[in-house]
């Protein structure tokens, strides 16, 4: 992979900031929607047993679990509602924003690729002020289903957007299940950044669908 590109094309989850933060704070927002009509449940203990049944089962039905545990019986499609519209308290890792920083002021332009509920990413976006720092940003919640990762659709999007070849943008990630291999079909670099934390930081794949370099750091790139 060569070393030297114009465009720099970023995932958004578990790359620029930690999505377990992000369940955090919707079962925050969650817990208080509770509230509003169990006016005598604490709202720390709900929030402390969603967190409980995320961490034993997965995400799911996390509401169904907990609303049934204690008795209470809520629209959960509402609260469904609640966690994906709500605006989240999150920030970027320092080594996220220590690099976007660095690369604006370089003469090199800036994508964004993220899979997901559109309403749900575009407000992760705007708490965390990336509209400002990115040329072009691609949620594919905004153009189907069909069109989100691994489809070529958001790559070639954001390539035409930003004005430039595949082979001279880089793609950077963290889910070798749908991140790097239709960029790599593409022509582009690839980059995967595994953290301490994450849904993917174990996950290991076959060498078609693993990215060119691993990085344990954004800093690796400065």
């Amino acid at each position: 992979m060569k070393g030297n590109f114009e465009g720099y094309i970023f995932d958004l989850d578990d790359t620029l900031y930690c999505e377990h933060d992000y369940v955090k704070s919707g079962f925050l927002a969650v817990a208080n929607e509770i509230t509003k009509s169990y006016k005598e449940i604490d709202e720390n203990i709900i929030h402390k047993m969603l967190i409980e049944e995320w961490k034993k089962n997965g995400r799911g039905k996390i509401f169904n679990e907990v609303c049934g545990r204690l008795k209470i019986d809520l629209d959960i499609f509402k609260l469904v509602s609640t966690y994906r519209s709500h605006r989240p308290q999150i920030s970027l890792y320092e080594d996220a924003r220590q690099l976007l920083e660095a690369l604006r002021g370089k003469n090199v332009k800036l994508g964004m690729i993220t899979d997901g509920d559109s309403k749900m990413q575009w407000n992760k976006i705007k708490s965390l002020g990336l509209e400002r720092l990115f040329d072009c940003i691609v949620v594919t919640g905004d153009l189907g289903t069909s069109h989100w990762k691994p489809s070529d659709t958001p790559y070639r999007k954001v390539t035409q957007c930003l004005n430039l070849s595949h082979g001279q943008c880089v793609y950077i990630g963290d889910n070798p299940n749908k991140d790097f291999i239709t960029a790599r079909k593409l022509g582009m670099g690839t980059i995967r950044i595994v953290r301490s934390v994450g849904d993917h930081m174990k996950t290991k794949l076959s060498n078609e669908y693993e990215a060119d370099r691993e990085i344990n750091s954004l800093k690796q790139l400065l």
